[in-house]
């Protein structure tokens, strides 16, 4: 019992580390307010979003082998396939404003130039949607846990 709620806390630990660096890059990600140190920041804010991800994966895998319930409980789970194709759907969506923000930074670096207002906006439009997918995460999750 004290491992499964030890997985389940660093599992909700991963989560809410996971919203906040989702939400400093969809904060700092807007044309008025992008500079050089801004660039930076996404990059960095970018990396730890990406490492928090492969935590949450992990912390969630620990629960499938080590869990209570156990790995052939929850793939018999519905709930749990639509919560695994929404978290799959925002790492595919994530590959972009990924790519994007290291593109900015290697151009700040060589050309001291900052990315275009049309760009910014669209990279921010990508780390929207996967902004917007979180939460329904989420709802999934709570329904799962009551038996959905």
């Amino acid at each position: 019992m004290t491992l499964e709620a030890v997985l389940a806390a660093l599992h909700v630990v991963a989560i809410l580390t996971l919203v906040v660096f989702l939400s400093s890059e969809a904060a700092l990600c807007r044309v008025e307010w992008m500079n050089a140190a801004v660039v930076q920041r996404l990059v960095r804010l970018d990396l730890i979003y990406g490492i928090t991800a492969v935590v949450l994966l992990a912390t969630g895998v620990a629960r499938l082998y080590w869990g209570t319930k156990g790995f052939s409980w929850y793939v018999s789970q519905p709930l749990f396939h639509i919560k695994m194709t929404l978290f799959v759907l925002m790492g595919l969506l994530s590959i972009k404003p990924t790519l994007t923000f290291r593109r900015w930074l290697r151009q700040l670096g060589a050309t001291g130039a900052l990315p275009a207002p049309d760009e910014v906006r669209s990279t921010r439009r990508w780390v929207m949607v996967q902004s917007h997918i979180l939460p329904v995460v989420a709802v999934v999750a709570v329904f799962w846990a009551r038996g959905w």
